[in-house]
């Protein structure tokens, strides 16, 4: 049994997710705005939220940015708007899946089982440590060091990073990497892989996407380029 948090202040909206939800198999607790759900994600500690964005007082944008900073949680979007510009937000913010309303229960039911087996399930790469002399990735201690300095990095972050170097100078497509980054073959929602290289970049001081060792290729997708060493005279 999995442990739910919904962020949500329409009290039936709220009560038909519970319900379903429970349905499901799932322990679901409730929070009716943004405060509250910052702080029952903090002392509950939920595998998921599905976070609502129109909430009063703290909406769900500055919940998912504070949230974002202490924890790697999954989190569902959930949104009356159905415009790009919102979704862009949500994933450019961290968020792992966004739904516009209204949505189909099986819809719902189906995205927050594949959050939950993404972040839980086991690792489908190499257990061996990786070290090209920049970058070290541990798997199994889930710990990445950019020049011998740890870098934090989402379950998604680590996943989408992990890929890349054991595929080292091959190019992989947006819909490889949700399949194997995410557990998405569908291919649905390739956008989220531009979000979250652009986070991974930010996150390991590869900003310049010249220097950068995560490669954009156009047209293509990404690479990940070892980095040349320079030899000692």
């Amino acid at each position: 049994m999995s442990r739910l948090l919904v962020v949500e202040d329409d009290p039936d909206i709220a009560m038909a997710l519970r319900l379903l939800l429970t349905r499901a198999g799932h322990q679901v607790a409730h929070a009716k705005d943004g405060r509250s759900g910052l702080r029952d994600a903090y002392t509950e500690r939920p595998e998921l939220v599905i976070l609502d964005i129109g909430l009063p007082g703290m909406d769900g944008w500055q919940v998912l940015e504070r949230l974002r900073d202490v924890s790697d949680v999954p989190v569902l979007l959930l949104t009356a708007h159905g415009q790009e510009s919102d979704k862009v937000r949500g994933l450019r913010g961290g968020a792992d899946d966004y739904l516009t309303k209204p949505f189909t229960n099986a819809e719902l039911v189906a995205r927050v089982e594949a959050l939950l087996r993404r972040s839980a399930g086991p690792a489908s790469w190499a257990d061996e440590v990786y070290d090209d002399g920049v970058l070290r990735i541990d798997p199994a201690a889930r710990r990445t060091f950019v020049a011998g300095d740890e870098v934090r990095l989402t379950p998604t972050e680590f996943r989408l990073l992990n890929v890349l170097v054991r595929h080292a100078g091959a190019v992989l497509s947006p819909n490889q990497l949700l399949a194997q980054a995410w557990d998405d073959p569908t291919g649905i929602g390739p956008e989220r892989v531009k979000f979250a290289v652009l986070r991974l970049r930010r996150k390991l001081g590869w900003t310049d996407p010249d220097a950068s060792p995560i490669e954009s290729v156009r047209g293509f997708g990404y690479r990940y380029r070892r980095p040349v060493m320079e030899r000692a005279e």
